[in-house]
């Protein structure tokens, strides 16, 4: 039976597909959730067939993986895998929901795969506060984003649960036949309090790990990139993926950008915390000025003591999004020295930022016009 999320963590970190909280010990969770460390060795395989290697899995961002060498085995043997990944609309989409896709996209580019796309909103009205009126208005707003990340739209199709039910229940039917209430429990920590809808809607997210084989007509290798928070899911459909007569997906997992103002993760339901695609350039400025990061409380301490870049979000932000890595590793020399101050960082942060963000809405305004072509239908 697959290991459940609700195990011991001391107190200081939770990660479940529904909250993060607390500054999270990687080296742990993967212990916990009894996933496997991406190796340097399996980096340069995966570089072997790539031709380079994307800066958030040569920084190990995307630090975990489940079956990573048995897809790329698989590939080396040609056969294709598709990808596969997804958004819950609780709100609008900030820089941390974009970790995934731009990794999702160079995977897409490089291995000419196709994408399903799953966007769930269904969830988040079981699992939220919000009313299906406010999580419609999400999904638009969120599939700009996800048509302005730049997939390829020939190989590339969206799914929005409540619309394409019919694409998806009867084979969610099948998965949930498969899996007993004590398994879910064990894997999501259900309650007597737990309303019913959340119960049943495991299986749904569990569709697209199988669809990729009912549309070729032969079983076919999914790879999931996404954040390690939703490997529950997954791991239910791992246990019943064969006797169903499919492959187990894979899967690879990244970390969380932290929160601004805390050692936390962003969320779209505190707006300070995150810097979102539709913020306008005052925005940002006045986020990053008030951001969280490892200095000291004076110039002088900060020059004396230096400061530390492995609490600071300021920090993370720069090196897993805008610096090189020879500019990161520089930048947190002269951070632990004490030759840098924070304002210079956050300069160099809001600058950076703004310039991608208002890049991003340029391209958000040009998705308008493509959101029916990324559409999911049974005819592609």
């Amino acid at each position: 039976m697959s290991s459940s999320f609700k195990e011991d963590y001391s107190d200081d970190f939770e990660v479940t597909p529904w909250k993060v909280e607390g500054s999270v010990d990687y080296a742990r969770l993967i212990k916990k959730f009894g996933t496997q460390e991406i190796t340097d060795e399996l980096l340069e395989k995966m570089e072997s067939f790539t031709g380079e290697l994307h800066p958030l899995l040569r920084n190990k961002f995307f630090f975990s993986h489940r079956d990573l060498d048995w897809i790329l085995n698989k590939y080396e043997n040609n056969e294709k895998f598709y990808l596969y990944t997804g958004r819950g609309p609780s709100g609008m989409v900030h820089l941390g929901h974009l970790m995934p896709w731009f990794l999702t996209k160079h995977l897409q580019d490089k291995f000419d795969s196709n994408l399903l796309f799953q966007i769930t909103d269904d969830e988040k009205f079981l699992f939220g506060n919000k009313t299906m009126d406010e999580i419609k208005k999400n999904v638009y707003e969120n599939i700009l984003d996800i048509i302005a990340i730049g997939f390829k739209k020939s190989r590339t199709k969206i799914l929005v649960n409540t619309r394409h039910i019919k694409n998806l229940y009867s084979n969610s039917l099948e998965i949930a036949k498969r899996i007993t209430f004590s398994t879910a429990k064990s894997i999501f920590g259900f309650t007597n309090s737990t309303n019913i809808g959340m119960i049943g809607f495991p299986p749904l997210q569990g569709v697209p790990c199988f669809l990729p084989s009912i549309i070729e007509g032969k079983p076919t290798p999914v790879l999931i990139p996404a954040a390690i928070d939703q490997d529950p899911y997954w791991r239910l459909t791992r246990d019943i993926a064969e006797k169903m007569g499919f492959y187990k997906p894979a899967q690879i997992h990244s970390k969380f950008l932290p929160s601004l103002q805390t050692t936390g993760k962003m969320s779209s339901s505190d707006p300070e915390s995150a810097l979102f695609t539709t913020d306008e350039p005052k925005i940002i400025e006045e986020k990053v000025s008030n951001a969280f990061t490892g200095g000291q409380p004076t110039t002088l301490l900060q020059k004396k003591l230096g400061g530390n870049p492995g609490i600071c979000s300021v920090f993370s932000y720069l090196r897993y999004l805008f610096d090189a890595p020879m500019e990161s590793n520089e930048r947190e020399l002269k951070c632990r020295s004490g030759n840098l101050l924070c304002g210079e960082c956050k300069h160099d942060l809001s600058s950076h930022s703004t310039a991608f963000i208002s890049m991003f809405q340029e391209r958000r305004e040009k998705a308008k016009d493509l959101v029916s072509d990324f559409m999911y239908s049974e005819d592609n």
